[in-house]
């Protein structure tokens, strides 16, 4: 079993408890899913991201008030061709992220299809977030935000809307996924890597939110 670990917080409070998870990012390609883990892990953007071959492995922390928890994330590819690689790398994820693009119905369409397949085939209490990226490009939507909120409540979704590019939202995705992981089952960890994202999470933030 692992050792439960410390960290030191800004304030030089010392927090307890790490935890760390599993979370895999599924969706079409070109919706954003490298450039949200990018901006999540580092804060940056670069206007022409390379396409994920296979999969990317990244880490990156969100420091909750009582622990720190520790995302490992399996970026995926969306190309087609890849698509079958896809069950390797969710099962055994605690959390899955499904992006699909404000601007494409089609990714959207194919959003509820890896929903499906995660409920049927995922672990039995993953928690799915269903994030519409490039909000940015708002003036060009094609996904209505009422029409993917209704969506995600219906089917027991976390929910949001995003930017990569402009960074709103990003951060709040991971800690509200951060703040549902059932903390009693998962395995902890004697540490953690790079500086990690601080947030609070005394507010009562709802939990989706659209981007007019």
């Amino acid at each position: 079993m692992a050792s439960r670990g410390t960290v030191q917080r800004p304030n030089g409070q010392t927090q307890g408890k790490i935890c760390q998870f599993k979370l895999v990012l599924l969706g079409e390609s070109a919706v954003g899913k490298s450039s949200l883990v990018l901006r999540f892990v580092k804060g940056q953007f670069h206007e022409y991201q390379e396409s994920t071959i296979g999969a990317a492995f990244l880490t990156q922390t969100v420091c909750l008030e009582d622990m720190t928890v520790k995302f490992e994330i399996w970026d995926t590819a969306g190309q087609e061709r890849y698509h079958s690689l896809a069950p390797m790398y969710y099962r055994g994820a605690q959390a899955a992220i499904v992006v699909y693009d404000i601007t494409n119905q089609d990714t959207f369409n194919r959003a509820k299809t890896w929903v499906k397949e995660l409920q049927r085939q995922a672990s039995p209490n993953i928690v799915i977030a269903l994030v519409g990226n490039k909000a940015d490009l708002v003036s060009k939507r094609s996904v209505e935000c009422q029409e993917a909120q209704s969506y995600a409540e219906e089917h027991g979704l976390l929910f949001n809307e995003t930017s990569a590019k402009t960074a709103v939202n990003v951060n709040d995705v991971f800690l509200a996924i951060a703040k549902k992981l059932p903390k009693n089952e998962n395995r902890t960890g004697p540490g953690s890597s790079g500086q990690g994202i601080v947030v609070s999470d005394s507010n009562n933030k709802p939990p989706s939110r659209c981007c007019k």
